[in-house]
């Protein structure tokens, strides 16, 4: 049977902190795990799209994976994502982070190669069977080009092969749905990956958020969700709409970098300028905000009370 795992609230995929030269810095990661679980989290997410797991070798994840659990140190559950193009290499994945101590792994689709529905329903099963430990299914058909139909989540879910689903496919339609679907399985729960419609998804019935820029208002997204605990929906809409103010500065390097490394580089920049973290680089390709995006990074910081 899969080891327990509770998930629920605001679980936010934590961002990786390189050195100027390219290193994993894991004194600043230890400083964003703090900050988290200052802030009132009920999770972590390591290795997730706001990570740039993609980009990180098998040794950098596992120094990511290993630091995180280690920081955090039992106080809240921590999931590991395993995302990759083949099954094979999402197994080798998950072996490792299970040894490292994550609790639960999230997986997508395969991408690159044009897999079919039930060839993704084999995919979950192929890992469920490999390595034991809950799996949270990860929709992002923006980055895997692949969606989780409606029907394959409720394969995933009728097989017990997932027991959360994250969904950041912007088709709050179709979350609403699936929402309908599995609203009276305690044992399966939802998540938006919206940071800007999280009263929106509480208050259909989603059981939390999993928000990249959590990373830098962690608290703020928490008292949304205790708002929404409370029904408090006139507080909800508040916080959100204070979140959508800060959310902006994900828009303040395009068009000099890509809309992923403006949304990252955008959460970076402020996490700097914060003092959380000591560099704002990105992986290669992707470029650092100019100085005219810090600039506007600052002031928004300022004006949402952040510096």
């Amino acid at each position: 049977m899969p080891l327990p795992l509770s998930l629920h609230g605001i679980v936010p995929p934590v961002v990786t902190p390189y050195t100027a030269s390219g290193d994993i810095d894991t004194a600043s990661l230890r400083r964003v795990v703090r900050h988290l679980i200052d802030g009132g989290v009920h999770g972590l997410f390591a290795l997730g799209s706001t990570s740039e797991c993609v980009f990180l070798n098998a040794p950098q994840r596992a120094q990511v994976v290993e630091t995180i659990v280690d920081e955090a140190a039992g106080r809240v559950p921590v999931v590991a994502g395993i995302l990759d193009a083949t099954t094979d290499h999402c197994i080798a994945h998950a072996r490792q982070a299970r040894s490292l101590g994550a609790q639960g792994l999230v997986l997508t689709a395969p991408y690159y190669t044009r897999t079919s529905q039930p060839e993704t329903v084999d995919h979950f099963a192929y890992v469920k069977d490999a390595v034991d430990l809950p799996l949270i299914a990860y929709d992002i058909p923006v980055c895997v080009h692949s969606k989780l139909e409606r029907a394959t989540v409720a394969e995933l879910v009728r097989r017990q092969l997932v027991v959360a689903l994250k969904d950041s496919s912007g088709d709050d339609t179709n979350l609403r749905l699936v929402m309908l679907d599995h609203a009276a399985n305690a044992r399966f729960v939802v998540f938006t990956g919206s940071e800007l419609m999280v009263d929106t998804a509480l208050q259909a019935g989603a059981h939390g958020c999993v928000p990249g820029l959590g990373n830098v208002d962690p608290a703020g997204y928490v008292r949304l969700y205790e708002a929404a605990r409370r029904a408090d929906w006139p507080a909800a809409r508040h916080e959100q709409e204070r979140l959508i103010a800060l959310f902006q500065i994900v828009f303040q390097g395009v068009p000099h970098t890509s809309m992923g490394a403006s949304g990252v580089g955008g959460f970076k920049t402020a996490m700097q300028l914060m003092g959380l973290i000591e560099h704002r680089h990105m992986a290669r390709p992707n470029r650092m905000l100019p100085d005219e995006g810090v600039a506007k990074v600052r002031q928004i910081l300022a004006q949402c009370e952040l510096l």
